[in-house]
């Protein structure tokens, strides 16, 4: 294990991440810290989703504004139902189609969340990762947690702990250095709030794809 004075850094393989490293970086996420960890995108900034003050540091760090949502992860689909009130038909082949994967799916929050997770909307966006490292530690964890990019706002997309720390310095608790990450673009986010869904952002996912999946489903194409 590295030192940089205050910042511990766990280097792992990215394939097979270990349980001791896993175990120590949820001790972090526990306390309230904040994580730096690979993703299949980019790097992302780990915190409790439902600990409203490691939220803070999370925002406070990324110097992010207050009205933009933060992404989440989860280790598997009955963890949806501590964050949304509702999953339409639609999500269930869109999870079950691209999870674990890039697909950030937009759902209405269930009452109670943290203001700070679903940007003062009444909607939460998540995903279930592909990355060995991200979904171990969601799972080992048991509770959501942030995986918002782990930069500056409007900051370089990191795919290195390197790029991490350039942009971030010391302000997070451990970093999770498994090597590069594949990073071109971020998660593809759609909204099934609305009927017919509507693409929010295009990603890693193909919008094609998705739009396969949901007139398939539905018989109607997206909202533009």
């Amino acid at each position: 294990m590295a030192h940089h004075s205050s910042l511990i850094t766990i280097k792992l393989d990215a394939q097979n991440p270990g349980e001791e490293a896993i175990r120590k970086a949820c001790a972090v996420l526990k306390q309230g810290g904040i994580l730096a960890f690979p993703t299949e995108t980019f790097y992302g900034l780990g915190a409790d989703a439902l600990n409203e003050q490691a939220l803070k540091k999370v925002f406070a760090l990324k110097q992010r504004d207050y009205a933009k949502p933060l992404l989440v992860i989860i280790a598997e689909k009955d963890q949806l139902h501590s964050l949304v009130s509702d999953i339409p038909a639609v999500a269930e082949k869109l999870m079950d189609s691209f999870w674990p994967g890039p697909l950030t799916i937009i759902f209405k929050a269930r009452k109670g969340l943290p203001s700070l997770l679903t940007g003062g909307t009444d909607t939460v966006g998540i995903r279930i990762s592909s990355h060995p490292v991200a979904r171990s530690l969601a799972s080992t964890f048991g509770r959501p947690l942030t995986a918002t990019s782990a930069n500056l706002s409007g900051g370089k997309n990191p795919i290195t702990a390197q790029d991490v720390c350039d942009q971030l310095g010391e302000g997070v608790d451990m970093m999770l250095d498994a090597g590069k990450t594949k990073g071109i673009k971020g998660s593809t986010i759609i909204d099934v709030t609305l009927s017919p869904p509507r693409i929010v952002r295009e990603g890693d996912v193909p919008v094609g794809e998705v739009v396969r999946v949901v007139i398939s489903h539905t018989g109607h194409c997206l909202q533009p």
